[in-house]
Formats: C-alpha cells, structure tokens, sequence
C-alpha cells in the first residue's frame, strides 16, 4: 500500500467485520526517537492465534471470502523493512491491537497519508459504532472521539456528509497544524514518484 492510513483502514475494517462496536486508534509520532507508531485498537472477537502466529503469511486468513489475508503480512513487511516491527494482541471476545513501528525518517517508509480522510471513510461508513482517533507528534496532541461529537450533535447522524465533511476538515486542520508546531519535517506526502 502507498500510505500508512491504508493500513489503518484496512485494519480498522477487519475489527468492524469482527463485530467491533468502538476502534481507538492511535498514531505517535516522535522526532527525538525517530519513530512512528501506529496502533488500531477493537473489541471486537479477538483473532485466532494460529493468524497471530503466521502473521508474514499471507495464505492465512480469517476469510471465508477467499484464501489470501495480505493486510497484516504487508504491514508487517513494510514496518520491517523500515527497521520497525508489528505486534498483534487478541483475546478472544475481548477483542485485537495491532501495533506497527517505524524507523520515521528511513527512506523506505511511506507516508502516513490522509488520515483525515481514512477516518471520514470510517465514519461516514460505520455512524454506529465509535471511533477515537489520537495522534501525538512530539508531545502535542490531537484527540477525536465521535462519542463526544454525536453529544455535541444532538440529533444529528454521524452518517450525514455534511457532518462528516465537518469533522474531516478539522481535523486536517488540527493535523496540519501538528506537523507545523513541530521539529519534524514530514515525508512528501503528496508528491507523485
């Protein structure tokens, strides 16, 4: 995939289809460690451990759909290859954590891509279920959290494309705004190779 959110919503739709009812997903970005964390969190049915322990193995899927699981194998490669790794963490009906390290500036690393739009996907698709989205860069934060949004909406549907158009805005705003504040000097993210 050409960007880290790909991976998020890929992961973030595999906790939906396990019957997650709240995703937090966290993003960590760190210049002093050189690193980039992301973490998709559900509570979802939790994965079999026989996908945990064949995780590079992208014939072992959860799928009854067809044969090929290449989400966790392909971001535990690129993870890997930017001197990062990935963890998997399931209980059963307890749900799954799916953490993924990167060496941040490694030249290997894609960029982590739109996440404003990833989590407009998300929502606009899935108005039940709740999202918290946090991402630090260097100590300073943001934190969206749809159950405090439908408070604020009143009785508004988090379906609704005005409404998420909204929140994507700000939140690409308030990303923006991160990556600006800080020490860190972003990867070209939207340039075309």
């Amino acid at each position: 995939m050409r960007e880290l959110s790909l991976h998020i919503l890929d992961i973030a739709e595999n906790g939906i289809r396990a019957g997650a009812d709240r995703l937090l997903i966290h993003v960590e970005e760190s210049s002093a460690d050189d690193r980039l964390t992301l973490s998709v969190e559900d509570n979802g049915h939790g994965m079999p451990e026989e996908k945990i322990r064949h995780i590079d193995d992208p014939f072992v899927t959860t799928r009854r759909t067809r044969r090929v699981g290449l989400g966790l194998s392909l971001l535990a490669s690129a993870a890997r290859r930017c001197q990062g790794d990935i963890s998997v963490e399931a209980r059963h009906e307890k749900g799954t954590r799916v953490t993924a390290t990167f060496c941040r500036s490694h030249i290997d690393r894609a960029p982590l891509g739109d996440m404003a739009a990833t989590m407009e996907v998300l929502i606009m698709g899935n108005p039940h279920i709740d999202f918290r989205y946090t991402h630090r860069v260097d100590g300073k934060g943001f934190v969206l959290d749809t159950r405090d949004l439908k408070t604020e909406l009143g009785g508004l549907s988090l379906g609704d494309p005005t409404v998420v158009r909204y929140v994507s805005d700000v939140m690409r705003r308030a990303l923006e705004e991160l990556a600006a504040g800080s020490n860190l000097t972003p990867p070209m993210e939207d340039a075309d190779v």
